[in-house]
């Protein structure tokens, strides 16, 4: 049964680039099937009426900031924000799951994973290319569809040259889910990288 306290959950790209304020026109026409999954994801977040919004990110700024502009440009309720610093993936799983001990057994939450995937998918890329960038975002994106945990927490060891930002992120939210014993399934929307960075959007559907 549907833990009630835990009612969206998602995982969220957060390039700049895809915010009207700071991309072209042409910029957000190169991704479109990112921008779109968004505003899908932003119904489904107002469908939920959450009471609370929980959001993790490994940047303080636009790390928040992109997801928010697609899912809760008016939302009016309680943030939590957490930051995830360089501790290993395991180390966040776990830290969601003490997070939940914690939350209001009276309110409805939405989590919110923000986090890019690999920044090595092109030699144009941000960083370069490397041959492990493609392999671990379809490693991630498999794992996640197969609810493969173990997989996902080590991740990061099979491709140390991935040069991902969201591993800990997307960990953190899961472990919320494991603690809250959510049965729940990874819903991928979309998935692109025209400019060298994996961009992911999944809708968790929760049962």
């Amino acid at each position: 049964m549907l833990n009630s306290q835990i009612i969206f959950a998602c995982i969220s790209p957060h390039p700049p680039i895809i915010l009207p304020s700071i991309g072209s026109e042409e910029d957000r026409k190169q991704v479109i099937k990112t921008v779109e999954s968004l505003e899908l994801l932003g119904q489904k977040f107002a469908e939920a009426k959450p009471d609370s919004i929980i959001i993790s990110s490994p940047h303080p700024d636009w790390g928040f900031n992109v997801p928010l502009f697609f899912l809760a440009p008016n939302f009016k309720g309680e943030f939590k924000q957490y930051m995830m610093g360089l501790e290993t993936p395991e180390f966040y799983f776990n830290d969601g799951k003490k997070v939940y001990e914690t939350l209001d057994k009276n309110k409805k939450y939405a989590l919110i994973a923000s986090g890019d995937l690999s920044h090595c998918l092109k030699e144009d890329g941000p960083y370069g290319f490397s041959p492990e960038g493609p392999k671990f975002d379809k490693d991630l994106i498999d794992a996640l569809k197969k609810k493969n945990i173990e997989k996902i927490l080590n991740l990061e060891d099979d491709y140390p040259q991935a040069g991902e930002c969201g591993l800990r992120s997307f960990c953190f939210m899961l472990g919320i889910l494991e603690a809250a014993k959510i049965n729940w399934h990874a819903e991928i929307l979309s998935y692109e990288g025209p400019f060298g960075v994996g961009y992911l959007v999944a809708n968790f559907k929760l049962h």
